[in-house]
């Protein structure tokens, strides 16, 4: 099974999750790391994994603001096995992934990231255990009947183009939530942010080490 890193800046593997074996990568930043933010990719059937693109430049965001990023696949992707749970066993495994992290490596949760479906995962993991920041990309608003606030800090981004979820309806529903959350739009970026991704580490990378 997946040991954390000690003299190398990646590793990949198993770990043990609720469904059986998850697949993991953690890239760990040039110096020591802060603490740990674990990544969350988009739609099981949707093509998601954790080498999508967006989910990656997460993991670039994470590293470069002196933390550990943890991807993963979600259950029945890659190598992780069990199959599709419409969301809800999705949050189990954030929660075998982020517990697994912080017992393995000794460090802290600072942050959970997401997008798309991984960022409704993200969202409802956040409310189960709270942690201090929470990160958002292409969030669908309606996943949820009502878009819960969790505690701590929250980035919202958005691509304004976004042809994939209801942008104006899931802008709406994340900035009228109190405590307000730090919404950031993309002007004319589509769902997947092509060409923008240098925008979005940065925006990451600036809450991340705020």
């Amino acid at each position: 099974m997946l040991e954390w890193p000690d003299d190398q800046n990646t590793a990949k593997g198993l770990i043990a999750g609720p469904a059986g074996d998850l697949e993991v990568d953690v890239d760990l930043p040039t110096n020591s790391a802060r603490g740990v933010v674990v990544i969350c990719h988009p739609h099981p059937q949707q093509g998601g994994t954790k080498d999508n693109k967006v989910v990656f430049m997460l993991g670039r965001a994470a590293t470069q603001a002196g933390f550990a990023a943890v991807r993963f696949n979600f259950r029945g992707i890659g190598k992780s096995q069990g199959e599709y749970d419409a969301g809800v066993g999705e949050v189990d495994d954030v929660r075998a992934v982020r517990q697994w992290a912080l017992q393995a490596s000794g460090l802290t949760l600072a942050a959970l990231a997401g997008f798309s479906f991984g960022s409704a995962a993200a969202l409802r993991s956040a409310v189960n255990e709270p942690v201090d920041k929470l990160i958002t990309v292409g969030f669908p608003a309606a996943y949820f009947d009502t878009v819960p606030r969790p505690a701590g800090r929250w980035l919202a981004v958005f691509g304004d183009a976004d042809d994939v979820i209801d942008v104006q309806a899931s802008i709406a529903a994340v900035s009228e939530l109190d405590p307000a959350v730090d919404v950031q739009i993309l002007e004319h970026a589509g769902h997947f942010l092509h060409g923008r991704l240098t925008e979005l580490r940065k925006h990451a990378v600036a809450f991340l080490q705020d």
